[in-house]
């Protein structure tokens, strides 16, 4: 593993952490949940590049973790920009380092929505959705828990500060101008695809190569609601498969939201969705979803 740097399509300085080995695999990018550091990725990272990956990149977007925004940085950063300029720049860094090796990706949580934001699914063989979900509250399992500490604690707190710190409880620090982008999409039933400030959404549309979507049952985020809500925005792809994890398949601990990316989980949780990625074999178990179409 070492430490890499590398610049948006705007000039922003992004931090990376890039693995390499001597395996003849697939390059993977991974693309992190909001307001998750890259770090929370290294044991998966290295397990990959131990079955064979060739490379595998993970980042932190604009304003989180290790990308904190340079003293000079004037212009607003924005939620959207963590899909339409950072992943993009990942995509490109990573095909920079990996040449003409097939490219494959995983995004967590927000790391699915980048996707479909980014006009760059071409880039990839097959992408895998890990607990990716359209955030809108009431499709939550704690709807009233969520608004509140979203909206009448989160963004409250954004204004003295410039950010939702870290102690806010959700996660790295987030800049305030992009905490006030999530809350304002999780109020909205349609999510993102109801906001005239992100004409990219339309690029979910273009979204055509194979797709695997993971869920947890036990993640308070990502319920099988929120996650269908999302999943019918990607009705293009060629072909989409679903599984579903619970506390059982993990000896009955729990997994949560995060939970599928600790080092513990290597034997339990991780073969299927590695196989996938790697060798494009479709888990045992996986629901081949039908033709969908958005709403």
């Amino acid at each position: 593993m070492k430490d890499i740097r590398f610049l948006a399509a705007d000039g922003f300085p992004l931090h990376g952490h890039l693995y390499e080995g001597g395996g003849e695999g697939p390059a993977v990018l991974i693309s992190s949940a909001a307001a998750v550091p890259d770090a929370i990725y290294r044991h998966f990272a290295a397990h990959l590049i131990d079955l064979g990956a060739s490379k595998v990149l993970t980042y932190d977007y604009r304003g989180v973790a290790r990308s904190e925004a340079p003293s000079h940085w004037k212009s607003r950063l924005n939620l959207k920009d963590w899909g339409v300029l950072d992943f993009p720049a990942a995509v490109d860094e990573l095909r920079r380092l990996s040449g003409s090796r097939p490219m494959v990706g995983i995004g967590h949580s927000y790391g699915g929505v980048a996707l479909g934001l980014s006009n760059r699914s071409a880039s990839f063989e097959r992408y895998a959705l890990l607990a990716s979900l359209s955030g809108y509250y009431r499709n939550t399992a704690q709807p009233c828990a969520m608004y509140a500490k979203m909206n009448l604690v989160g963004v409250p707190l954004t204004i003295p500060f410039g950010k939702l710190p870290k102690w806010g409880g959700l996660g790295e620090a987030v800049p305030g101008t992009i905490f006030r982008d999530w809350a304002r999409w999780c109020r909205n039933p349609n999510f993102l695809f109801s906001d005239p400030a992100v004409p990219e959404a339309q690029n979910f549309q273009k979204v055509t190569i194979p797709l695997l979507s993971v869920g947890i049952t036990d993640d308070v985020w990502g319920t099988p609601r929120a996650v269908e809500s999302l999943l019918r925005r990607f009705d293009n792809a060629s072909v989409l498969h679903e599984m579903w994890y619970s506390p059982a398949s993990s000896d009955g601990a729990p997994i949560g939201h995060l939970g599928f990316f600790r080092k513990h989980q290597a034997n339990k949780l991780w073969p299927a969705v590695t196989d996938w990625l790697l060798n494009a074999k479709v888990p045992d178990g996986a629901a081949l979803r039908p033709e969908m179409r958005a709403a």
